[in-house]
């Protein structure tokens, strides 16, 4: 992870007869130091897709890209506005919050899923949830040696409130005494944290096969007891 980004966008929809022409404003912060050290504001303005002016704060001023935005930028850089966009870059990028976001770590689980027509018995998954920055890579280890082949891996997802999630799964054949491992890897930590799968069930689900098997055992004594009954009883009418 190199860069943070911050965007904020105004869109102003002009038509004449049966043309629709779009102009719009995009307003970005761009660094990659902690402290925003190295922050380089850009405020954009397009017309129908094309950039005709533009405010870079390690200039300090307004540059044009056409006739009419050299025109205009030489208007703009002689008056006070261009002040007014020095100020605005300072709030913009230093007093937003989002902007500012701190490195989130992500939350981790590891689950085992179904799957249909798959080539292997079993199929785990590997969630990173609500991280962020969105850069995040997640590997599967068997017996701490890095496995390539079955694993299938989603791209990065928003979450739409500024964190991430991602969901990795791994298609294999268990084998006996193996140990097998999610790594994440993201700029909140410090080191690559590795997640160890426990295959035995939690404890809820034990207790759902107790009870299961508790109702099976019961249900067999009181069918061995009718039966024995029954038994005694047509002999006692024999006799």
């Amino acid at each position: 992870f190199s860069f943070k980004f911050s965007f904020k966008i105004f869109l102003h929809l002009h038509s004449f007869s049966a043309d629709v022409y779009y102009r719009y404003r995009m307003s970005r912060c761009i660094y990659s130091s902690s402290n925003i050290s190295d922050m380089v504001y850009f405020d954009n303005y397009y017309f129908n897709k094309y950039l005709f002016i533009q405010f870079d704060s390690t200039l300090g001023r307004f540059v044009g890209f056409n006739e009419y935005g050299m025109k205009l930028a030489e208007f703009w850089n002689n008056g006070t506005f261009v002040h007014e966009e020095r100020d605005i870059g300072d709030w913009f990028c230093k007093g937003n919050d989002v902007a500012l976001l701190d490195s989130v770590k992500p939350k981790v689980k590891l689950s085992s899923v179904s799957q249909a027509g798959g080539r292997h018995p079993a199929v785990l998954m590997c969630s990173a949830y609500e991280f962020y920055p969105p850069h995040i890579k997640v590997s599967w280890l068997r017996d701490g040696k890095l496995m390539t082949s079955e694993v299938t891996s989603t791209m990065e997802k928003a979450d739409g409130d500024w964190y991430y999630q991602i969901h990795s799964e791994l298609e294999y054949s268990p084998k006996s005494g193996e140990k097998i491992s999610c790594m994440v890897e993201h700029a909140s930590f410090s080191k690559p944290m590795i997640y160890d799968w426990d295959p035995s069930l939690p404890e809820s689900e034990r207790n759902k096969i107790a009870i299961g098997a508790f109702g099976l055992v019961l249900g067999i004594i009181i069918s061995a007891a009718g039966l024995i009954y029954y038994k005694k009883k047509s002999t006692g009418q024999r006799k």
